[in-house]
């Protein structure tokens, strides 16, 4: 009896997943749910942090919190731009010119949405090629290379935040 219970609870689900229809533009799709993870848990971050802590950092070799935001959405500019095939942009501009946490915020957001673009490309165009860093790469590795940038930064970022006593996005409780 205990061996036709654990058939039938192995069976069940399988209906289901023979029901559910193949994700649209799958190699895409995968690297786009790492990158909307890790841009999520950025952009909470920089709302998280107060402005006075965005001068914060925590030893003098390092880029403060503030700068490390702009970093991340200036980069994020130019890595979506090249894997959509636009012209290059500075990847400094932001962390150079925006200095409130307003500002900062709002250029996050910007480059986000930016990036949802080059994300929601088909997968047929992403395997195209591009230049970026004056090397011939793929739009899909573009893509990779702004969702592992984006992973390496909000591990500097909640490093910031536990510095400063608080929880970052990723350990909290989910709503």
């Amino acid at each position: 009896m205990r061996r036709v219970v654990f058939l039938l609870t192995l069976a069940l689900p399988l209906p289901a997943l023979a029901q559910s229809a193949p994700a649209a533009n799958p190699a895409v799709a995968a690297i786009r749910s790492q990158w909307e993870a890790q841009a999520g848990y950025l952009l909470r971050s920089a709302e998280q942090m107060p402005e006075a802590d965005y001068g914060y950092k925590p030893v003098a070799t390092v880029r403060t919190f503030g700068q490390l935001i702009g970093h991340v959405a200036g980069a994020q500019n130019a890595m979506c731009a090249t894997a959509l095939g636009e012209p290059e942009r500075s990847e400094d501009e932001i962390e150079k010119t925006a200095t409130t946490k307003a500002q900062l915020v709002a250029a996050l957001r910007a480059s986000s949405e930016s990036c949802r673009r080059a994300y929601a490309q088909t997968d047929a165009t992403a395997a195209g090629e591009v230049t970026s860093n004056g090397e011939k790469q793929t739009r899909f590795a573009v893509l990779a290379m702004n969702a592992a940038h984006d992973a390496e930064h909000y591990g500097n970022v909640v490093t910031y935040l536990r510095i400063k006593g608080m929880v970052p996005p990723s350990s909290q409780p989910r709503p």
